[in-house]
């Protein structure tokens, strides 16, 4: 199975800028998709962002036009790069790959904390 590691985030004032990654070795050589979602307090979790097999990219709407994921494939490696955060966009961030039955993760309770401050 897939094993993930996040790595990344921290705080930052409103309108500024964090890059997260997601690195699970095998994602590319298992054709794994990964998805960032978050969880903040009190809430359910949100999905943020996917990347397919196939290069498509998915971003939700409180996400289009601020963040930005891609792969590095020969590093098996996601990012999430984050821009114009807001005090809202504060979460435990976390990826999560899927596909095959190699590819499939479930979240594990851990994350990267982003804070984002007004």
């Amino acid at each position: 199975q897939a094993q993930l590691v996040e790595s990344g985030g921290g705080s930052v004032q409103a309108g500024g800028s964090l890059t997260l990654s997601c690195t699970a070795p095998g994602f590319t050589s298992n054709n794994c998709g990964m998805s960032w979602w978050r969880l903040a307090a009190g809430t359910q979790r949100e999905w943020v962002s996917s990347i397919k097999v196939d290069g498509s990219i998915e971003y939700a709407d409180s996400a289009k036009g601020r963040f930005t994921i891609s792969k590095d494939s020969p590093k098996d490696t996601v990012t999430l790069q984050m821009t114009s955060l807001k005090p809202e966009d504060t979460a435990t961030y976390f990826c999560l790959s899927y596909g095959s039955t190699f590819c499939k993760t479930n979240y594990d309770g851990q994350g990267i904390q982003v804070t984002v401050s007004s």
